[in-house]
């Protein structure tokens, strides 16, 4: 079976790196475990906090991989506890958040069973390119350079 690519027009060049981060998110966190809140806690500011009651600091992990913040779980076993009913499952997880460029992770803590990473997003710097426009009538240069202006806004 053929896959149908969304982005294979002529005039979206250049947005492979797109399709392959989409892929990613729909194959991964089918799961719905841990769940999480995104909450956004100032102007610049995010927080994801994932529920993950029973686990310890030492058996989670927050790491950036590319441009993803993968959070894994792992619960060690503990052979001196015998239970009579075991309904809180011990398995461990892997949860991940696509990151868009230029978000910066400044912390995680444990706090009442619910695990808080907290982001920052920088302000936005526009840029503005100016393009000069040659006037050879597209016969060439005419053996001079093309030159490239480039403005910023604040």
């Amino acid at each position: 079976m053929t896959r149908l690519s969304l982005l294979n027009s002529p005039l979206l060049l250049g947005f492979d790196h797109v399709e392959r981060v989409l892929d990613r998110v729909s194959k991964a966190s089918t799961d719905g475990y841990p769940p999480y809140n995104i909450e956004q806690m100032s102007e610049d500011g995010l927080r994801i906090s994932l529920a993950v009651a029973g686990f310890t600091t030492d058996e989670l992990s927050v790491q950036i991989e590319d441009n993803q913040l993968v959070v894994r779980g792992r619960q060690r076993d503990d052979t001196a506890r015998v239970f009579l009913h075991r309904g809180i499952a011990a398995r461990q997880f892997q949860r991940s958040f696509v990151l868009a460029e230029g978000i910066e992770v400044t912390g995680a803590h444990l706090d009442n069973g619910l695990l808080h990473v907290d982001l920052r997003r920088p302000p936005v710097e526009s840029r503005v390119r100016t393009i000069r426009i040659d006037g050879t009538n597209g016969a060439g240069n005419n053996g001079s350079e093309a030159a490239v202006g480039v403005s910023r806004r604040a």
